[in-house]
């Protein structure tokens, strides 16, 4: 049934339209992110900091966006997106680590969307705890694989349910919106302005850097349209699409994050419990507010689940299918699913979820770690963008068009190490506990194809060298614990 109802919306070939392509960025984007907002603002700073931490990441990410749109008008033979742009631009390892980070950091999201699901049941069914009660993990256990053995069912199917949540997810943060205009209250917001009482002092500086990996991780969707850019009708929709669902999302997130500063002091907002869009909305309307935007909520986590799901087994796929994976990742089903992707995808899942349970805020630190791992691959993709323009082999005769994009992707690969800057030494240490381990899924691809050695160039053995280092260091911390999650 459904299958026939996304047939209008695409072409004979079963290819995505510009819609169906934009509703897979915005359902992408506006998932758990978006409902966390006012408490992780009202914790880092007051209104004025994060009107420049908004222009800050509002700027580099629409970069970031326009990189990825020149890239996939001018480089149509990348299919795969992040991780094809990595590997033209950087090698074979470079290009795994990327497409590695990208898989991984993405399971991981998907774990926070699980975390948060029954963090807010926990709000009406005090069994479910924060997210991380052994009731909480067994619940969304459940959910995963039902999950995982519908989109088995076909890409297609999974991608207009998708189009669907996304449509139906977007009503209650527009009333919810909608509300917060209705109850402003100009002085309350300047009383929270340059960020209110009772609050620890902080430079302007420290409040916007405590903002970004959130930032980061409510744009986690940006690109994807281009990772579904082998499905697309046509190539120029994939940028269309990135542009117009960055630019829908980023007035949401502005909105919803600087609203609430109107209505009530920063130091009751940073205070509430997570999902704190319902509490904010509870504190102005009543209880009713908090059940509207918890419905919202999980509507809205379980459509990003669904879109991510399908992201990352895309990516393993892809990765496995130009021999950069082991190949046993490249099998899809009868309805042309990755299904071995998707199962790989589905048990690091799961094992991320029962790992909450030891976590005294998995959350924070699903959604921080969420946002490291995505770090990696933005910063190649920014960086094969500058390489590309300065080439200028797509360029001929369009002398204004390349200085344009060079600027596009300058500053965007500025932004990528801003923001692996602002992450701190501790998370980028324990994205490399994945990265060093996750290297034997390279390892084994080299064997596969019968490659010598276990890695082709010297920079790459130093790579390595480097994930290995931090794999161990993060391992130290973590056991004597210097680091904590």
């Amino acid at each position: 049934m459904a299958g026939s109802e996304i047939h209008d919306k695409t072409d004979i070939s079963g290819k995505l339209s510009l819609p169906i392509l934009t509703a897979m960025v915005v359902g992408s984007m506006v998932g758990s992110g978006i409902f966390s907002l006012p408490r992780t603002f009202g914790l880092a700073t007051g209104p004025f900091g994060a009107i420049i931490a908004w222009i800050i990441a509002g700027g580099g990410m629409y970069m970031l966006a326009r990189v990825f749109q020149f890239l996939a008008q001018r480089k149509p033979e990348l299919d795969a997106g992040v991780y094809a742009y990595a590997k033209a631009g950087f090698g074979d390892y470079p290009g795994f680590l990327s497409a590695l980070g990208y898989w991984i950091g993405s399971c991981i999201g998907n774990v926070s969307y699980w975390v948060l699901i029954k963090s807010t049941l926990g709000a009406f069914f005090p069994v479910f705890g924060d997210g991380n009660t052994v009731v909480a993990i067994l619940v969304a256990s459940v959910g995963i694989w039902l999950f995982h053995f519908m989109i088995l069912r076909g890409i297609q199917q999974a991608a207009f349910i998708n189009t669907v949540v996304t449509i139906a997810k977007i009503v209650p943060i527009l009333v919810f919106i909608l509300i917060m205009f209705i109850a402003f209250r100009a002085d309350m917001f300047s009383a929270n302005f340059w960020g209110g009482v009772d609050m620890p002092e902080a430079s302007l500086f420290q409040q916007v850097r405590a903002t970004m990996l959130v930032t980061v991780f409510v744009f986690l969707g940006i690109e994807g349209a281009s990772v579904y850019s082998r499905h697309a009708r046509s190539r120029k929709d994939v940028g269309t699409a990135t542009l117009i669902g960055f630019a829908a999302v980023l007035c949401l997130m502005v909105l919803v994050t600087l609203l609430p500063y109107a209505v009530l002091p920063r130091a009751e907002i940073a205070e509430m419990r997570q999902p704190s869009m319902a509490a904010v909305l509870e504190a102005v309307v009543g209880r009713w507010g908090a059940i509207f935007v918890s419905v919202g909520l999980l509507v809205s986590v379980l459509g990003a689940y669904l879109a991510w799901s399908l992201i990352c087994a895309e990516v393993l796929s892809i990765a496995a299918k130009t021999d950069d994976m082991p190949r046993v990742f490249a099998r899809e089903n009868a309805n042309g699913v990755p299904a071995a992707a998707l199962w790989a995808t589905n048990i690091v899942v799961q094992v991320f979820v029962i790992t909450t349970y030891w976590s005294s805020d998995a959350f924070a630190l699903m959604l921080n770690l969420t946002s490291v791992m995505a770090l990696v691959p933005f910063l190649l993709v920014a960086g094969y963008g500058v390489l590309m323009v300065r080439q200028g082999d797509s360029y001929v005769g369009q002398p204004a068009e390349q200085r344009r994009d060079l600027i596009f992707a300058a500053i965007a690969l500025a932004y990528t190490v801003f923001l692996i800057f602002a992450a701190g030494l501790e998370f980028l240490v324990l994205s490399a506990v994945l990265y060093g381990p996750g290297t034997l899924l390279y390892l084994w691809a080299r064997r596969e194809q019968g490659k010598p050695g276990l890695f082709g160039r010297m920079i790459d053995y130093v790579i390595f060298a480097l994930a290995v280092l931090g794999c161990v260091l993060g391992i130290w911390w973590l056991a004597t614990g210097y680091i904590t999650i």
